[in-house]
Formats: structure tokens, C-alpha cells, sequence
């Protein structure tokens, strides 16, 4: 799958929907991510291990948070993370970096 994206209105993927999309996102401690929102798409996170910071909290293995539409995403990856991430709905291009 391409970038950890597996379910999805993508090509590949393993069930194709508009509805929603599934990845399972590998981040590397110290990666870069730029600070983005998303104007259609809410977003929830499961953090399956590691530890990070996203927008001044910490967050750790078992964590569940969520990003509204509209709110920007900064996150600072302090161990390497893997996490569950479903956004609804599905939504290509819905994703603008914040300068």
C-alpha cells in the first residue's frame, strides 16, 4: 500500500470507499511533518506506540485523539510512532500545509 493507506477511494488498497480512509502510519523519531489541517476530513488517531507531541501535548502508547476539520496539526514524532489513522469522510486533496 502506498504510504501505509490501505482503505480508501486510492489506488491500491484493500476495500475502495469514498466514505473514510484507514492507514497504519509509521513515523520516525525526529521526522519532519509539516503543520497542516484538513477543511473537509476529521481525523482519529489511535497512537499504537511511541511517544509525540502534537499541538504542546504529549502524547504515548494507548493514546486516542482526535482533529477537527479546520484545526491545524503540528506533531513532533519524540520516539518512532506507529498509528492507526481514519479520516471521514474521504477526501482527496483535503490536506494544506499551514505557512
Amino acid at each position: 500500500m502506498r504510504g501505509g493507506w490501505f482503505v480508501g477511494d486510492f489506488q491500491p488498497n484493500v476495500f475502495k470507499t469514498k466514505k473514510f480512509e484507514v492507514g497504519y502510519k509509521i513515523h520516525k523519531k525526529g521526522e519532519l511533518w509539516p503543520k497542516h489541517y484538513h477543511r473537509k476530513a476529521t481525523e482519529i488517531n489511535c497512537l499504537i506506540s511511541g511517544k509525540m507531541n502534537l499541538n504542546q501535548t504529549t502524547l504515548q502508547e494507548g493514546d486516542i485523539f482526535v482533529i477537527e476539520p479546520g484545526e491545524a496539526a503540528s506533531p513532533k514524532f519524540l520516539e518512532e510512532c506507529c498509528l492507526i489513522v481514519i479520516k471521514v469522510p474521504g477526501c482527496k486533496k483535503d490536506k494544506y500545509e499551514v505557512v
